[in-house]
């Protein structure tokens, strides 16, 4: 428990350090935000510094190696994968930036890169005999074969891009992430007591606890800058590699089918923008105000605090559920 706390808090120390050093930095250089013209309630966050989750993704992987060394085969496979897409959502920003308008990379190169990286993720689950998947609701659990490399590739893709659309608000996407990576925390430590598993040890479960709590004190410590009004925005560097590790790191422990349920607000993320294309196409008629769904509730008039809290409470219930079957509730 002290080890947990100490993680916690030196991220969280470190974030906030960086943020005080680099934002300065990022406005000298003039790393700014372009805000889509028709975000008419964003108009005045054009010109906010962002790449901000350069930092807290970095101080995450510093305290994380620090406390845990470095021989750590699964966390150090999820840290390659969450720095992976970072890189992607870096260029991304970095183009943006570099063009001053909202379009960095174009949509089939952000394709063909996140696929990259999802392949590689799901050959590495089936060729470390990682294709065991719990079954949420009840202790069981079902072995998908080579189909869980098809699998994950879908869940990679998914879930960053999903992840990444719920960054339309500030604090939003960090908020919700601090609760999923709490209820998948819970939910690995209290699937070790459960099974005994030949694909997985114990320490390489707990390795990923200390890795999600290091990205909980990081993040907490983004959010001092992040939160309503914000100082900084994590940018599609950030949003990318938080995906990017939620999504391993729930692969990686065989929880990929409790996704959905944790992430719900990311799934209505997407699911509200895919609705709001397609019957926009076929009606010329929108059935959201503004999609994805946050936008929504903001031109409904809630404050985007309100809309930050309400993401968290209803993610914090469903995750509850999601594992109440651990927790004996029924």
């Amino acid at each position: 428990m002290s080890k947990i706390a100490l993680e916690l808090i030196l991220s969280m120390l470190l974030t906030f350090i960086m943020g005080k050093i680099f934002i300065p930095f990022l406005k000298r250089l003039k790393v700014k935000q372009t805000i889509l013209k028709y975000v008419e309630n964003h108009e005045g966050k054009n010109g906010t510094p962002t790449m901000g989750g350069l930092f807290f993704i970095i101080s995450s992987v510093i305290i994380f190696f620090i406390l845990n060394g470095f021989n750590n085969r699964i966390s150090n496979a999820v840290i390659i994968i969450g720095i992976g897409y970072m890189i992607i959502g870096f260029l991304d920003d970095f183009l943006k930036i570099k063009q001053k308008q909202n379009l960095g990379l174009k949509p089939y190169q952000k394709i063909i890169f996140q696929f990259s990286i999802a392949i590689l993720a799901g050959l590495f689950v089936y060729f470390n005999g990682l294709t065991i998947f719990y079954l949420p609701f009840v202790k069981r659990y079902i072995d998908l074969g080579w189909f869980s490399i098809i699998l994950v590739i879908f869940i990679f893709l998914a879930i960053t891009n999903s992840v990444n659309l719920t960054d339309g608000l500030d604090g939003l996407a960090g908020s919700v992430s601090i609760v999923y990576l709490i209820i998948i925390s819970l939910l690995i430590y209290l699937e070790t007591n459960l099974f005994f598993s030949n694909y997985l040890d114990r320490k390489e479960f707990l390795n990923m606890i200390d890795l999600s709590t290091c990205l909980i004190g990081g993040i907490i410590g983004f959010l001092i800058f992040n939160t309503n009004k914000a100082s900084i925005f994590m940018g599609d560097t950030g949003s990318l590699s938080l995906g990017g590790f939620l999504g391993a790191i729930s692969i990686f422990s065989l929880n990929s089918l409790f996704i959905p349920f944790i992430g719900i607000m990311f799934v209505l993320s997407s699911i509200s923008v895919i609705i709001q294309v397609v019957y926009f196409k076929k009606t010329k008629k929108r059935v959201f105000l503004m999609a994805p769904l946050h936008h929504h509730f903001q031109n409904k008039g809630y404050t985007e605090s309100k809309i930050v809290f309400c993401y968290s409470v209803i993610t914090l219930i469903v995750g509850i559920i999601s594992i109440a079957g651990y927790l004996n509730v029924y």
